[in-house]
């Protein structure tokens, strides 16, 4: 690692015409402007397919790309689409994300595109979309078989008023446990490889895409980091294909799942619900399916952020069924053997570990073990409840504590924004920031991104809505909500000159500006 500084902003955040923001040319624009404000980072959410809440971290495939980050504009340049196929865009120009508007209008256009590309006459477009199907057919094959029986079935239970049906409780049995025989019936259809191949085609668009983008960023120094949840959906194809990975029984139900236990925030725990691996399976194949996604993602990324670090060190396991996470208990994941494979057979892998909540001496030493850079939180630091012991000045998130292999942030998706945050703060906890810094600032929110700049951290990352001053209304993810989430998205006029040089003064003063 070396000092840099960047923006935390997920592609659905940025500014466009289509009610969502894609890695077409706003994304492109946003890298020219972390470049004219002396940035070498974007950060990203998990970038896989999402459903039920839109989060990012419920994919239904680790492997595959949202289709709603597409770039529309772009397939109108290559000429699958044109202007007036968009014209009926639902959504307004500005403002947060319709989810509920712009997914059925999105995905039309998609399949518009799909299909004239698949009747096209461009032999060098559709060699090179050979090659990808080829090239990818060992999770692709399973993804959009998957996505298209999934399809088929979600109709259906709707219909029906079934909501939560899934592939293990809905679908006819064969399908669901994955029977040669009806899989061969069902990819036999022409309707079904139609359908299928489009799908293909749409991943194929996503991976076009983000290879051009970050090949752009990566050309003006800026290096992207991503984000790959530890735990994957129950309603995913990772989990349908691969069952004995997981910790399912013979007929695809969760055995348990996963959570944490018990603590200062909640009485009864956070009861996630994704199904647990199957380690030993994982040992008996060497690990083969991390090694692909680590790898997958890699491709994708410079560096990779590691959600719920701790898991690889033992994890919280839930009998599935119960309806809170009090009564698990933690039983130990394969941690050394698993990472000294990873480095094994992909070399030093640029892991930044989210170590948060509940951490012990044993995940401690697994990070350091492979010097891994684990997360500093600005806001946690001056957060009375943060301990449950209230405020001290040996608390882990204040910056003197930092090590240089680090990243800190003054918020991450999962926080309120800092003003939002600062708002609700008690009296002593804005006079503890106060004495902290050493003087009263006009405007706290900008004090506080000056300090995660002047830490020994490697890299600080600053959310776009701390940059930007945004309170709570600008908020990314409030943890076990739904309805409000991932919605959050800025306009053209946020990208100013003013912010550019702020933050520009900033990476520069503190070190963070310097080319490798």
């Amino acid at each position: 690692m070396h000092r840099k500084s960047g923006i935390l902003l997920h592609p659905t955040s940025l500014p466009g015409p289509y009610g969502i923001g894609d890695i077409g040319k706003k994304a492109f624009s946003f890298i020219d402007w972390l470049v004219q404000s002396g940035q070498k980072i974007w950060q990203v959410l998990p970038l896989g397919p999402t459903g039920y809440g839109d989060s990012p971290y419920a994919s239904f495939s680790t492997f595959a790309g949202n289709p709603l980050l597409v770039s529309l504009d772009t397939l109108i340049s290559e000429g699958y689409l044109s202007e007036q196929d968009l014209s009926d865009c639902p959504a307004p120009l500005e403002g947060n994300v319709d989810y509920g508007m712009i997914i059925p209008w999105k995905f039309s256009k998609l399949y518009l595109a799909a299909q004239r590309f698949l009747s096209s006459k461009t032999s060098s477009a559709h060699e090179t979309f050979n090659n990808f199907k080829n090239e990818e057919s060992w999770w692709l094959d399973d993804y959009v078989l998957f996505m298209d029986i999934k399809e088929h079935f979600d109709k259906k239970a709707i219909a029906e008023g079934r909501f939560g049906a899934m592939w293990s409780n809905y679908w006819p049995k064969d399908l669901a446990l994955k029977k040669a025989e009806a899989i061969e019936k069902w990819i036999s259809d022409p309707e079904h490889q139609a359908s299928m191949e489009e799908r293909r085609v749409i991943q194929f668009f996503f991976f076009s895409q983000w290879k051009a983008l970050k090949s752009y960023a990566n050309t003006k120094g800026i290096s992207i980091i991503g984000d790959i949840p530890i735990f994957v959906a129950a309603d995913s194809v990772d989990v349908w294909a691969h069952r004995h990975l997981f910790q399912i029984n013979d007929d695809g139900q969760p055995i348990a799942v996963a959570g944490v236990p018990p603590d200062y925030f909640s009485a009864t725990g956070q009861l996630w619900g994704n199904p647990l691996y199957n380690w030993k399976a994982h040992e008996a194949e060497d690990f083969s399916w991390w090694i692909k996604r680590i790898k997958g993602n890699m491709r994708l990324f410079d560096y990779l952020r590691v959600d719920h670090f701790r898991g690889f060190e033992a994890y919280w396991a839930i009998p599935f069924g119960n309806q809170t996470a009090e009564y698990g208990r933690w039983e130990k994941a394969p941690g050394h053997a698993f990472f000294k494979k990873l480095k094994e057979e992909l070399g030093d892998i640029p892991i930044l570990a989210e170590d948060l909540g509940f951490i012990t001496e044993e995940v401690r030493d697994l990070r350091d073990s492979f010097e891994l850079p684990g997360m500093k939180i600005l806001q946690f630091a001056f957060d009375a409840n943060e301990s449950g012991k209230g405020l001290n000045t040996l608390n882990g998130f204040l910056p003197h504590m930092y090590t240089p292999l680090s990243v800190v942030y003054t918020g991450t998706h999962d926080n309120d924004t800092m003003k939002g945050w600062l708002d609700k703060a008690s009296q002593k906890e804005k006079e503890f920031i106060i004495n902290y810094l050493g003087y009263h600032p006009e405007d706290m929110v900008k004090a506080l991104i000056r300090l995660a700049m002047a830490s020994v951290s490697e890299f600080a990352v600053i959310p776009m809505q701390d940059v930007l001053g945004l309170g709570s209304e600008a908020r990314m993810n409030t943890p076990s909500t739904l309805g409000n989430n991932w919605k959050w998205r800025c306009n053209d006029a946020d990208f100013s000159q003013a912010h550019a040089e702020f933050l520009k003064s900033l990476s520069y003063m503190y070190g963070r500006n310097i080319d490798e």
